[in-house]
């Protein structure tokens, strides 16, 4: 996919609605509601490069939740990347990666 925004919109249309943040309680969905790294599936995560500045790189993860709340969360990709989600990440042992010839 060429851009961030198309990639999201994409997403949206398969059923990724909600916008997922990280704090130092876990995944934060909406609801206030709190998600630990075992209750995280990656389903494809997606990398973006700046054009002409490399801050701007950024990767995008495609989530599904154990209850089956799928949504999107966001990171700058690089120097800028955000400590806490960079670190929840890497405890989230259930990750995939799909071709862009398999279906999402």
């Amino acid at each position: 996919m060429s851009t961030l925004a198309t990639c999201i919109n994409k997403l949206v249309a398969d059923g990724y609605t909600g916008n997922f943040k990280v704090d130092e309680k876990g995944l934060l969905a909406e609801g206030d509601k709190h998600y630990k790294p075992d209750q995280v599936h990656i389903k494809n995560f997606f990398r973006f490069e700046g054009a002409s500045d490399p801050g701007d790189s950024s990767i995008l993860y495609a989530i599904e939740l154990n209850d089956g709340t799928k949504g999107t969360l966001t990171d700058a990709y690089g120097t800028y990347d955000d400590e806490l989600i960079g670190k929840f990440i890497k405890q989230v042992e259930d990750m995939e990666k799909k071709t862009p010839n398999e279906n999402h």
